[in-house]
């Protein structure tokens, strides 16, 4: 499960851990949720239907990534066949609109259908008793929303007690909160989606719910070493124009090109540098957390395909060196 506040970049993270995941011949499954289409834009296909469709060969040995788009009334229709063999007749209650009002009324059951879907993709097997896929990565709500959805059991407290639906909640919240179940929280290295990141880890970890990692997403390089660092935050305006006119760029007399610099490089600098303070605040906050970190760095040119695999072999390199 990948989780994290709006604009850390969660979908993205959830992509490039699907193919990071399938290498060497292993086959992923990549779970969207919320109905936004954001994977398929992500690999540049076309609107994914409900149905497991292959979107991605990973680098070295061949490994496959298939997605999945689940929307909660296609998955309300599978339950009522698998259940209660209403095939016909549940085709035709959607087109009255009851699947629709059911999944409105009952957020519940939307988020047991949603859960559901995919802890079926996780159990599956093949003719050959082994499993279709060796895992199952979702692109989750975000991190404020987490821990409801996924705690499953108390979202259909309301709904029934026993019967079918029960069972079907027992048998998700089974998988959720067995070993072969991570929720990885996705960060920025600010106050906000650090703060909303500790604040998921608690009630994740109160609900009994697996944490796996935090990763830092968007990380952006350090240009300046520690003098030129505490050099930015004063005055220095004399040995910046002395220094560009060594490097060239004029004289520094007064009007010259080095002195029409001076003032956006340091204005620059001291900006970059209150950045580096402010990130390093948060790693502290984030160091005390008691959780291990991944860390992503920020791509100057933007995110598309190629960067979505520099991500993912980012995302390997690091797993493979704890």
């Amino acid at each position: 499960m990948v989780s994290g506040k709006g604009g850390t970049g969660k979908t993205t993270v959830a992509a490039a851990l699907a193919l990071a995941l399938a290498r060497e011949g292993r086959r992923t499954l990549l779970v969207e949720v919320e109905g936004r289409q954001g994977i398929a834009q992500l690999f540049g296909a076309e609107a994914l239907p409900y149905e497991e469709r292959k979107i991605a060969v990973a680098p070295g040995g061949g490994g496959e990534v298939y997605a999945l788009a689940i929307d909660a009334e296609r998955a309300l229709l599978d339950y009522l066949q698998m259940f209660y063999k209403l095939g016909s007749a549940g085709r035709a209650l959607k087109k009255l609109g009851a699947i629709d009002f059911a999944t409105t009324i009952a957020p519940g059951l939307r988020d047991v259908l949603l859960t559901g879907k995919a802890c079926e993709a996780v159990r599956r097997k093949d003719k050959a008793g082994k499993f279709v896929y060796d895992h199952v990565i979702m692109d989750a709500p975000p991190t404020g929303r987490i821990t409801r959805f996924l705690n499953v059991n108390d979202e259909v407290a309301g709904l029934a007690r026993f019967g079918p639906i029960h069972n079907q909640a027992q048998a998700v919240m089974k998988v959720l909160k067995s070993p072969e179940t991570a929720v990885h929280l996705v960060t920025l290295l600010e106050e906000m989606p650090v703060q909303e990141t500790a604040d998921g880890i608690e009630e994740l970890r109160a609900a009994g719910l697996p944490i796996g990692r935090v990763i830092v997403n968007m990380v952006r390089p350090h240009h300046l070493d520690e003098d030129a660092l505490r050099a930015a935050s004063g005055e220095r305006r004399a040995d910046v124009a002395k220094a560009l006119s060594r490097a060239g760029l004029g004289g520094a007399r007064r009007g010259g090109l080095a002195e029409r610099l001076v003032d956006p490089l340091v204005a620059q600098a001291a900006e970059h540098a209150s950045r580096v303070e402010l990130e390093r605040g948060q790693r502290t906050v984030l160091e005390g957390l008691d959780t291990a970190t991944y860390e992503l760095p920020l791509l100057g040119a933007g995110m598309d395909l190629a960067g979505l695999y520099e991500l993912a072999t980012e995302l390997r390199k690091q797993a493979d060196d704890e």
